[in-house]
């Protein structure tokens, strides 16, 4: 079993399926930035959540929304896009899904909701404030609430 950690952004709204034994699973992409010098790459991660355990948070998870989510890395699958490029197909089930600190958001508005803000800012709890969120080992309490921009992350 290999555990992944991976911090991005999704590229699409969460979806909500059915198996034939009715079991729910909730899939969505979540796209991470690599920068080597000049050059920046985009990688694609399909995440997969099986039962309703994630719930409470999906329904504040849209397209652009900030995430971190860990868990178990499937075996990677090589295919070939519709263009003829040979592309790598990563798929995690997840274990944690949280909001990340790091994520852009912008300001919601009196009424209490928000066109691409941070959870915390909808009344979503927040990483601290969720009762299954356990600080990691290594990071101070109020990391997330610094103002900086994302070049300025040195990974």
């Amino acid at each position: 079993m290999i555990i992944v950690e991976v911090a991005g952004h999704l590229g699409s709204d969460p979806e909500v399926r059915f198996t034939p034994s009715n079991q729910k699973v909730t899939s969505f992409r979540v796209a991470t930035n690599i920068k080597r010098g000049d050059k920046e790459k985009t990688v694609w991660w399909k995440i997969t959540c099986w039962g309703d355990r994630f719930d409470k948070r999906l329904v504040y998870l849209k397209k652009g929304s900030a995430v971190i989510v860990v868990g178990e890395l499937g075996i990677p699958e090589i295919y070939t896009d519709k263009s003829g490029n040979q592309q790598i197909s990563l798929e995690i089930t997840a274990e944690i899904v949280n909001f990340s600190p790091f994520g852009k958001g912008t300001k919601s508005t009196s009424e209490g909701t928000a066109q691409g803000a941070e959870a915390g800012e909808m009344g979503a709890p927040s990483m601290a404030q969720s009762p299954s969120f356990k600080q990691p080992m290594g990071v101070m309490p109020g990391a997330g609430q610094a103002n900086f921009a994302e070049d300025d992350i040195p990974f």
